[in-house]
């Protein structure tokens, strides 16, 4: 079976369907996380059929399928076959258009949008997920979209701090219950250490967190530097 959490309000979309892994995950489950960006043609095929070795239930997360166009080609030509399969696929995807929407509603053993208010439209965890790629490029755009929503540098820095706490405890253990941690953002952080060096998220909260520090204090201009620090990525 299959289920889609879908909208403009990606916080939302995460939201629910963190609380419904929480919620229905078994203990002896193995939940794998699928990204648009770690797809490989097959992967959705090879889901269906797969089985743990170890007897537990087998959990399968789809985040943003239509980022890749082969992806959700893919997500989408397998949906009958996700329906009916006893592994559960929890899917996650941007705003629907109606034809998408009716593919996804035909087998879907629960589907919800969540839509953003248009004062609400840029979505906070767009400045996790550019610093969690470690993309300055993208992470620098991002800061500038926060901005021109109204998002004040303070709650910018909150938020970066947030992933970078997630980055740090992620490194120091080996599961999401030692971490204090949600699985399904402890699985992202822990993939996403990939693309940094060891010492990477502790020399980047500290210098973070001394930007903040200077910042109010007067020793530096809060704009630019937060711009100058998202560029050292």
């Amino acid at each position: 079976m299959y289920v889609v959490f879908y909208g403009s309000d990606r916080g939302g979309v995460r939201d629910a369907a963190t609380k419904y892994i929480d919620k229905n995950l078994p203990k002896d489950a193995t939940l794998t996380t699928i990204e648009a960006g770690d797809y490989v043609a097959g992967r959705v095929s090879d889901t269906l059929g797969a089985t743990s070795l170890f007897g537990g239930s087998e959990w399968f997360v789809f985040d943003g399928p239509s980022e890749n166009k082969d992806f959700s080609e893919e997500v989408k030509e397998s949906l009958k076959e996700m329906g009916e399969s006893t592994n559960i696929f929890v899917i996650l995807e941007n705003s629907l258009l109606a034809e998408p929407k009716k593919k996804f509603t035909k087998y879907a053993k629960v589907i919800t949008e969540f839509s953003a208010d248009k004062s609400e439209l840029f979505n906070p965890f767009a400045l996790a997920e550019a610093l969690a790629e470690k993309d300055k490029r993208k992470l620098w755009l991002v800061l500038q979209e926060a901005r021109l929503s109204g998002l004040r540098d303070e709650k910018i820095i909150g938020m970066l701090w947030w992933q970078l706490k997630a980055l740090r405890l992620a490194s120091r253990t080996n599961s999401a219950v030692e971490a204090g941690m949600k699985d399904f953002p402890y699985n992202k952080a822990k993939r996403a250490l990939n693309k940094f060096s060891q010492e990477e998220p502790e020399q980047l909260s500290q210098s973070l967190l001394q930007l903040y520090h200077d910042g109010h204090a007067g020793k530096r201009d809060l704009d630019l530097a937060l711009e100058e620090w998202a560029l050292t990525l």
